[in-house]
């Protein structure tokens, strides 16, 4: 998902070439405050060029008392697939957005829940309400730790050993609460050395990430590919599988399979990953 400032129209208009699966349409950091109001007005028409080329949108709002409300008001439509809700410390954060939501889709005739909400960590104090955060709406799509905010909150360096730890906390506890963990254990401002990136998506993957927000357009392919099962691990669980179904077939709950022996948690892995792969094969059809 890639984030593109809300204000500026260029980037906007060639959002559905940069290969994004989503594009997220930011009212957040990267619009100063002298532009915030500009950038809201913007948002129907920019989510509109940008769905009309089949990508989705989302949008990062302000959360703060001078923005948030008014960027909710501006930017709910049947375009909007999602908002981004920033510096989300608590559940009550998040269930006071989705009431809003709620008000404002009636209001415009769309069907009430239609806006799912995506929270971002970015505050250490978060982490002891992860659990609570994950359950606090029907709305909510998935949690992401926002590595520079958090960083800084740690007062830390945004390196990737001291976010390891606390992107597994939302890892775990989105696994727990059923829904879909974002993101990957480094931080989102390195885009420039392209190899770190691929080896930092490829270690996401591992971890359970299913996603991830990137500031970069050259990033985009990089996240698709590394957080999309190979054709190598789809042919090996293939494999798996049907080797896992003889042994069923024979009595035996643990097999041997290419080297490795097998039990019940790894055939549920394979099996997640071959959902996955028709998950994305059927959201790219």
């Amino acid at each position: 998902m890639l984030f593109l400032p809300a204000h500026v129209e260029k980037f906007v208009a060639k959002a559905h070439t940069r290969g994004a699966d989503a594009c997220i349409l930011d009212l957040e950091d990267s619009v100063p405050h002298s532009q915030k109001a500009e950038a809201r007005a913007m948002v129907a028409a920019g989510a509109q060029t940008i769905a009309a080329h089949k990508v989705g949108v989302l949008v990062r709002v302000n959360n703060d008392e001078n923005n948030l409300i008014a960027d909710l008001d501006a930017v709910v439509n049947p375009n909007v697939a999602a908002i981004v809700l920033p510096k989300v410390n608590d559940a009550a954060m998040v269930a006071l957005v989705a009431e809003r939501l709620d008000v404002l889709e009636a209001k415009l005739g769309m069907c009430v829940g239609h806006t799912y909400i995506i929270a971002q960590i970015e505050d250490v104090r978060a982490l002891p309400n992860l659990d609570e955060i994950a359950v606090s709406s029907s709305r909510l799509l998935g949690m992401s730790l926002g590595s520079e905010d958090f960083s800084a909150s740690a007062c830390m360096a945004p390196i990737p050993e001291a976010l390891f730890a606390p992107n597994q906390m939302v890892v775990f506890a989105c696994r727990r609460a059923g829904i879909l963990p974002f993101g990957f254990p480094a931080s989102i401002a390195d885009y420039s050395d392209a190899a770190a990136f691929i080896r930092t998506v490829k270690l996401a993957s591992q971890l359970g990430f299913v996603g991830a927000f990137c500031i970069h357009p050259s990033q985009a392919h990089m996240l698709n590919d590394g957080l999309s099962p190979s054709s190598e691990e789809l042919e090996y669980a293939t494999g798996l599988l049907a080797a896992f179904a003889e042994a069923k077939r024979e009595g035996r709950g643990a097999f041997a399979y290419k080297g490795k022996m097998v039990d019940p948690p790894v055939v549920a892995r394979a099996e997640e990953l071959l959902r996955r792969a028709d998950a994305i094969a059927a959201r790219n059809s």
